[in-house]
């Protein structure tokens, strides 16, 4: 399938334009990055520790942080979403494991005490597990004359737990919410009138801790990964074509990286290990759509030996053009989508393919194949060979 046919666009002819593209885009994020002090790291990397909060309403950002900076020792980040939800994300650093599960207890019981009833001596709902609230509800069903077994009030604390992931922001309310549960009759509600109460926030179940030791080992087994990646791919295409082809390639992708941290510097967003995975996957993605170009400028310069180098690499690339939007495209909507409807977790991974899509597709047309001419030119300058050496047969 062909999406259109026969173009002659003259990619060369911008070649200039494409690299002073490239140029503004890699200084710009290198500044950024310079200002900031390198990357926004991720937790993983930095070591610390996350956890998240959804409320009933817009979250009290500054009440948040102003409790907390009181609390700790040392003030914490307070961060909403991008996609304007209810919940926000605490993060808070410590030089050892110890400290960063003393943070954590410290910020659950600052939240408590600022938007919670800690006096009142009844069970949060929004922050108790299905365990505590069996416990809690055993002795006074009894009392009131409620006959249900243990495994009854186990089951029936399980489902008025799901009704608060049920409740529309994931927290509950009111306690008139549960009323809806199956097996909660007006008997049950008394008891839980009297047992319970609800705040208005809920704090999330996927804290995170990470120790700095364990954050500087990831962080050096991000880098050595990305850099082995380039390496084995330099080596691969070397023997596969030429090693002028390889080194295109690589300088290729390595442009797409830097420009893609960049850019999330820029932006102001972590490098997570979703980020990283999302790099390597950047990386393969670019290299194959090089390879493609390459591979066709290899077959006509078998057929076209006496062809100016410029003219046959621009129609290499518009004889690959179409494969090229077809491929990209389909891939750059699918990771969009994702983008969109993907959710916060998996928004730093689809928004770094996003932007290495886009950057990786331009980088294998504007800046690998111009770059097997400049080397043309090179060597003509010096008196040497003025046509690419043609790659080596594959073996089949």
């Amino acid at each position: 399938m062909e999406l259109f046919k026969q173009t002659n666009f003259d990619f060369l002819r911008w070649k200039w334009h494409f690299i002073g593209a490239s140029l503004v885009l890699s200084v710009a994020g290198l500044v950024s990055l310079a200002i900031n002090g390198g990357p926004k790291l991720g937790i993983e990397f930095k070591g610390g520790m996350e956890m998240t909060a959804k409320f009933v309403g817009t979250p009290p950002v500054v009440e948040v942080r102003s409790s907390l900076s009181k609390a700790l020792a040392n003030p914490p980040s307070v961060e909403t979403f991008e996609n304007g939800s209810n919940e926000i994300a605490i993060t808070t650093e410590g030089a050892d494991d110890a400290t960063l599960a003393k943070n954590k207890q410290i910020v659950i019981d600052t939240l408590a005490k600022t938007f919670g009833h800690p006096d009142n001596g009844k069970l949060d709902l929004n922050n108790t597990s299905i365990g505590q609230l069996a416990d809690r509800l055993r002795d006074p069903f009894q009392k009131a004359g409620i006959q249900l077994s243990d495994p009854q009030i186990d089951q029936l604390a399980a489902d008025i737990m799901g009704s608060r992931n049920k409740a529309g922001v994931g927290v509950l309310s009111s306690l008139d919410q549960v009323r809806s549960v199956p097996g909660v009759t007006p008997q049950i509600m008394n008891v839980l009138n009297e047992q319970t109460y609800v705040s208005p926030y809920t704090v999330g179940r996927d804290t995170q801790i990470v120790g700095p030791k364990v954050g500087a080992d990831l962080r050096a087994q991000a880098i050595n990964a990305t850099l082995l990646a380039l390496a084995g791919m330099l080596v691969y295409i070397w023997f596969r074509f030429e090693w002028i082809y390889g080194l295109a390639a690589v300088i290729a992708v390595f442009h797409d990286t830097i420009i893609t941290i960049g850019i999330f510097s820029l932006f102001n967003r972590e490098i997570t290990l979703t980020v990283i995975a999302a790099l390597l996957t950047l990386v393969g993605y670019s290299m194959n759509d090089t390879i493609v170009v390459f591979d066709r400028i290899r077959e006509n310069l078998r057929l076209s030996r006496r062809e100016p180098l410029d003219s046959l690499v621009n129609r290499s690339i518009n004889q690959t053009l179409s494969r090229t939007v077809l491929t990209s495209g389909l891939t750059f909507l699918t990771v969009l989508s994702l983008y969109v409807f993907g959710g916060e977790v998996l928004r730093g991974f689809s928004f770094a393919l996003v932007i290495g899509i886009l950057i990786g597709t331009y980088s294998s047309i504007a800046i690998a194949a111009p770059m097997l001419v400049a080397y043309q030119d090179w060597r003509a300058q010096r008196g040497k060979a003025a046509a690419l050496p043609a790659a080596k047969k594959a073996r089949v």
